[in-house]
């Protein structure tokens, strides 16, 4: 297993993650690039604890995306299944897990301050965290997309599903935009990944 997570996480973060791994039983599968999560968690019907995580995240994303996945079943087994998946029993223990992992030998000096800031109030998705969101992405590889929140009002862009919107307002936390073909409004989260469309 090591020789696999050195191929998906900070050097010094392998051995760790790996205990963790092991002491927890987790079956792991990195696969390709979900558009609608970066990593999910399950307990199979023969009991097994089931992570996924996405083949195509940096190591810092990657890292990040693992620890709140088995931060979901330490969780639910310390508490019990009835807690909210994003509930404060998570992020309590999404908070103790990711401790050892906050500190210089694993992520750089850009990235450690925002990270550390982030997990004294954990949220759902670290994408909900807009400056490291953009901290995170300089380490991704070189692709065409853009945030909603930083292209201009107005402005065209595609989706996954090749669907074409138009920018509009801030509607509290959303951006409202409009789907050209329908003529319908939809909201976007601020940190969406979109190609921005030149006219």
């Amino acid at each position: 297993m090591n020789p696999v997570l050195s191929k998906y996480l900070p050097e010094h973060a392998v051995a760790p993650v790996f205990d963790l791994i092991v002491q927890n039983s987790v079956h792991l599968k990195v696969v390709n690039q979900r558009v609608t999560r970066h990593g999910d968690y399950r307990k199979g019907p023969d009991g097994k604890h089931e992570i996924t995580v996405n083949a195509n995240l940096n190591p810092y994303k990657f890292l990040i995306t693992l620890i709140h996945e088995i931060a979901h079943l330490v969780a639910f087994e310390k508490f019990g299944h009835n807690i909210k998946p994003h509930g404060n029993e998570w992020k309590y223990t999404f908070q103790r897990l990711m401790v050892p992992y906050i500190r210089p030998e694993i992520f750089p000096g850009s990235l450690l301050p925002l990270v550390a800031r982030h997990f004294k109030n954990p949220s759902a998705s670290s994408d909900v965290d807009a400056t490291l969101t953009l901290a995170l992405k300089q380490f991704d590889g070189q692709n065409d997309k853009s945030y909603i929140f930083e292209i201009p009002y107005g402005s065209r862009f595609r989706i996954h599903n090749g669907k074409i919107f138009q920018k509009g307002a801030l509607r509290i936390k959303r951006y409202e935009c409009l789907e050209i073909s329908s003529g319908r409004l939809y909201l976007f989260n601020p940190n969406a990944e979109v190609e921005l469309l030149h006219n």
